[in-house]
């Protein structure tokens, strides 16, 4: 039976209220993203970058609200230096990060940062919280949306490609 990790990452969202959606596209979080649109109780920013994503959250949680920053693994490494604002402000920042550079990569260039992800975060003070299981994502992101909205702290929930699929272009 196919698990819809999809649909149990939106309903943590909303069990949490998370009510700000920070995202840079991408066709990993394509079905997440179309689903927090629908929800009249979510707002979607869209972002130009992923960095932004952070102080949109900071502010969020000044304004008494809940959010996400969803990205791809080749955003971390913009985020490095505004990671520092969740960590010395301490607010709660939850992260979901589609993987890329894993399980079937066919982009050399995506390797570098996805293997270093894991690293960056930690580094940066983020929990981190790997899942390569579909039939796991529900319970990861409800675990570290705990810890993120009762601690407050940082964490991520790192999206495997084996979850995601390889991309592919042209074949």
């Amino acid at each position: 039976m196919d698990v819809d990790w999809t649909e149990d990452n939106f309903s943590v969202l909303r069990d949490w209220q998370v009510r700000q959606v920070a995202y840079v596209p991408d066709a990993g979080h394509a079905d997440l993203i179309n689903r927090c649109d629908q929800a009249d109780d979510m707002r979607l920013v869209p972002l130009t970058t992923e960095e932004e994503g952070i102080a949109v959250l900071g502010g969020a949680w000044l304004g008494d609200q809940r959010g996400v920053l969803l990205m791809q693994s080749s955003g971390v490494g913009n985020c490095i230096n505004m990671l520092s604002l969740a960590r010395v402000c301490r607010f709660p920042l939850l992260m979901m990060v589609t993987m890329r550079g894993q399980w079937g990569e066919f982009n050399p260039w995506q390797v570098p940062m996805g293997a270093l992800t894991p690293t960056v975060l930690e580094g940066a003070g983020s929990l981190v919280f790997p899942v390569d299981d579909p039939a796991k994502m529900g319970e990861t992101t409800n675990a570290a949306a705990r810890m993120v909205f009762e601690g407050p702290t940082q964490a991520a929930v790192l999206i495997g490609q084996s979850v995601i699929g390889a991309k592919s272009f042209g074949k």
